[in-house]
């Protein structure tokens, strides 16, 4: 299939052609006709650069293609597949080389250009094998690349700007070079270069020259802001034309920067390089769906802060567990109405044995809720105030941050301390937090002496009215 981007023959001439997919009524209509004004650039070996303008647009099976002068020289990123996946021996060590002179070439060419604008995709560049480098019109190549079906950003970084994004882009290029895949092979290959994800040289390609690796991984990080490295793309692509280009501007040969691995070493980088993957796949899912389920998860993170804190509580309430030790049958009654104003649920748990856990569930309930919202409000104290403080202190009753008990008396009503069972009749107000009214309680309280001769709550029989 013809490429959208050669050289072709216009009037008995070679000429750039630039197949734009468009009949003549769409080139018109999407003002294509402006690409003619566009500039391209020839940088030529000794650095310095031309101007290159397209000449004019002619229809070919009622498609508009715009041409101009000819460059004679190979697509770069022709080259680089050649390298990449050259299945004969003697071809692969060929193309290599002359992919890796054509990469030294462009990295030279973006030098000389320095700041300047100029496309970036391997597709718009053609590589003359003299050393001289044409630059293809930004917005007309990348028109006919993307109807070509070429990924335009694939070796670039929109967060990048100047020699950084050029710098990044060799970088990218070498990668592929000498490992013969991409970096960012992934859909979130964007999301990739901006965290560095990608699959360390020293693992990806274990023969090649440490200097020469430590550069493309300098490259390949300029995006990730927490890692970026210490130099500049300017510097970095300073240094790796010093590796890969003599003084007498002879290219490196590719042999020299790759190193014999030995069998055993081998085998061993194979291991460490699964085990990375497995590493490196499994905290990156594990990240992008805490990143993309922000909301689900800090739900989750406060239902499990919530269970942990009920399960520290439990287990330090176990280690210094209240008891009604020492109380009289009273005392623990009028220490029962107390507990529940404080929601001192411990206690209460402790005073009952075999009776209704009403109350001690409204507690639990009432206090997990304080806490919940002293976690969510740091350093907030807590906005619930037992009703009896609350009156003590001169609060006017009702009010929505009291709960608790208030009014309470207790009366004798049966039995005795010889017979391990006494009953009481209390009389009480209970005020509930959001409410303006107080309910008025009635119960009766039997309690019995255990094992261990406390007094513990076995019934309560309420009426409320």
């Amino acid at each position: 299939m013809e490429r959208s981007i050669h050289i072709s023959s216009i009037n008995d001439s070679p000429a750039i052609c630039f197949e734009t997919g468009l009949d003549p009524r769409a080139f018109a209509r999407t003002k294509m006709s402006q690409s003619l004004i566009e500039e391209g650039y020839i940088v030529n070996p000794d650095g310095s650069h031309e101007i290159w303008r397209p000449s004019g647009v002619n229809e070919t099976n009622n498609v508009m293609r715009v041409w101009g002068p000819a460059f004679q020289g190979k697509r770069l990123d022709i080259l680089l597949n050649e390298a990449c996946f050259s299945v004969n021996t003697a071809n692969a060590a060929n193309a290599a080389q002359a992919a890796l002179q054509a990469l030294v070439f462009w990295m030279r060419a973006k030098m000389c250009m320095g700041d300047k604008r100029s496309v970036l995709n391997p597709s718009a560049a053609f590589i003359n094998p003299n050393g001289s480098v044409f630059f293809a019109p930004e917005h007309l190549s990348n028109r006919c690349l993307f109807l070509e079906g070429i990924e335009l950003d694939r070796y670039n970084c929109h967060d990048l700007v100047g020699m950084d994004i050029s710098a990044f882009c060799a970088g990218v290029m070498l990668y592929q070079l000498f490992t013969g895949v991409h970096p960012f092979p992934s859909k979130e290959i964007y999301q990739d270069m901006r965290e560095g994800i990608f699959l360390p040289l020293h693992l990806a390609a274990p023969n090649l020259d440490n200097k020469l690796a430590g550069l493309i991984q300098s490259a390949l990080m300029l995006p990730v802001a927490k890692k970026r490295p210490e130099k500049s793309g300017t510097d970095i692509i300073s240094n790796l034309l010093e590796l890969l280009l003599s003084k007498e501007n002879k290219i490196t040969a590719i042999s020299s920067v790759l190193n014999k691995t030995a069998p055993v070493k081998s085998e061993q980088i194979e291991k460490e390089k699964k085990l990375y993957l497995l590493k490196q796949n499994t905290f990156i899912k594990a990240k992008r769906f805490a990143h993309g389920n922000k909301p689900l998860l800090a739900g989750i993170s406060i239902g499990l802060i919530f269970i942990a804190f009920i399960m520290i509580t439990t287990a330090q309430g176990m280690s210094r567990r209240p008891t009604t030790a020492g109380l009289t049958s009273r005392q623990v009654v009028t220490a029962y109405y107390e507990a529940f104003s404080n929601l001192n649920h411990q206690f209460m748990e402790a005073a009952i044995q075999g009776a209704s856990k009403v109350d001690l569930n409204a507690a639990t309930s009432l206090f997990a809720i304080v806490k919940t919202r002293q976690a969510y409000e740091a350093g907030q104290r807590s906005s619930i105030f037992p009703a009896r403080v609350w009156r003590e202190s001169g609060g006017e009753l009702p009010s929505p941050s009291a709960f608790g008990v208030t009014d309470l008396t207790v009366d004798y009503a049966g039995g005795s301390e010889e017979n391990r069972l006494i009953v009481y009749r209390t009389e009480y107000l209970l005020w509930t937090p959001d409410e303006n009214f107080a309910r008025n309680r009635s119960d009766i309280l039997t309690l019995r002496l255990d094992k261990n001769r406390n007094w513990r709550i076995i019934e309560i029989i309420r009426t409320e009215r």
